[in-house]
């Protein structure tokens, strides 16, 4: 499968956010990584829709709006309308069930839909949703904030899900050009990666090097 590599804007520099997007989109970025925390699911507040919609307007990448909130139903048609090509939910705040019920919606509409689940959520937990998700992320590190370490052990977790999932797999947290062989071989095809790359001098080099790992 086709490596793709989603710089995480998390880390990006918002005081020139247009042209810190600007530099991924022209160091070949496949896609944008959009982390929306709410301070309950994770102890974190970022952005919310408004500022989805004004990073729409200066790219034409994919958005992977990945919903780290306790209330995602709340909030999904307000992503969607500001732009969003890819919608991404946690298993742990919405049921199978609705999970089935908003990812019929969503891919009537066009948009791609993913679920995540955390470092320490078994595969197991989102088995039954798989044949309803175009993509799966899994989690390297404790959602919330960036710049955290690479846990190791979710390789095997993504060896696993490999072997029962067909479609594209996501992971994001700790992602450099020393980890991505490992996620690679282990068989992710979508790499977020967020301080690596926007710290980089230089960010069209750590895109390759993540990519071509």
């Amino acid at each position: 499968m086709k490596i793709k590599v989603a710089p995480s804007i998390l880390s990006a520099d918002f005081s020139c956010l247009d042209r810190e997007i600007k530099k991924v989109e022209l160091a070949g970025a496949d896609m944008l990584h959009i982390d929306v925390m709410d301070g309950h699911f994770v102890p974190n507040i970022t952005i919310g829709p408004v500022v989805v919609k004004y990073i729409r307007r200066i790219t034409k990448l994919p958005l992977d709006v990945h919903l780290m909130i306790n209330e995602p139903l709340k909030f999904i048609d307000e992503f969607v309308r500001a732009g969003s090509d890819m919608i991404t939910l946690h298993i742990e705040t919405i049921s199978s069930w609705k999970f089935k019920v908003q990812s019929l919606r969503l891919k009537r509409q066009g948009i791609k839909v993913g679920i995540s689940l955390n470092p320490s959520t078994p595969l197991l937990k989102i088995k039954n949703v798989l044949k309803y998700v175009d993509f799966v992320l899994v989690m390297s590190v404790e959602p919330g904030f960036s710049g955290q370490e690479f846990i190791p052990a979710v390789i095997p977790k993504i060896s696993k899900l490999r072997s029962i999932f067909k479609g594209d797999i996501s992971v994001d947290g700790g992602v450099n050009d020393k980890v991505a062989p490992k996620l690679i071989r282990a068989g992710a095809n979508i790499l977020a990666a967020g301080s690596y790359i926007f710290g980089a001098k230089d960010v069209k080099l750590a895109i390759e090097r993540i990519r071509n790992a």
